[in-house]
This record gives structure tokens, sequence and C-alpha cells, in this order.
């Protein structure tokens, strides 16, 4: 019945690449899961591993495992119809009018 309704959450794990960039150009870290397998709201993915530290001036690229815990279908539906709320905080604004003081 639980899972009938989607309320059982799944959870694999998949290969995944990690690229990770500490130049003056960028300063960035994306994760790209294998197997075709695609994030959806809600859905969490933990990578595997130690601690990752990258020294400034180089970029790496390594290969580890990631876990990929499915949202149900409740959680990924509060997730649609309140992420645009939380994704406002994440926002900052500035009303100045540019003039020096």
């Amino acid at each position: 019945m639980i899972q009938a309704l989607g309320l059982r959450k799944k959870s694999f794990e998949v290969p995944c690449t990690i690229e990770i960039e500490h130049t003056w150009e960028s300063l960035h870290a994306h994760v790209e899961l294998g197997n075709g397998v695609t994030v959806e709201p809600g859905d969490e993915v933990h990578v595997q591993g130690g601690e990752i530290i990258v020294p400034y001036g180089e970029r790496r690229t390594l290969h580890r495992v990631a876990t990929v815990t499915r949202a149900s279908a409740p959680e990924r539906l509060w997730v649609q119809l309140t992420g645009d709320f939380e994704f406002m905080e994440l926002l900052e604004f500035s009303f100045s009018s540019g003039e020096k003081l």
C-alpha cells in the first residue's frame, strides 16, 4: 500500500564524474551522474568518498560512486509547490542609486 502511494523512498548507487576547478577564471564543482540518471525535484545525491581538496590554480576530474535517493511523491509535490519561494531567499537585492557617499 505504501509503495503504491509513492511514499517509500528508493536509493541506488551510480558511477559519477566530478569536475572541480579552482582558478582565477573559475571556482566550481560539477557532478555528472552516470547511466543516464537525472535528478528530479526533492531527490538527494550523496557523493561517496573522502574530502576533495583542489589547490589554487588547479583543475581535477575524479570518478566516484554516488548514492541517489529519490523523493517520495508527497515530497516531490511539496518541493515543486514551494521551490520558487525558497529560491528567492538566495537572491540579494540592492536599491542603491550608485552614487558614492
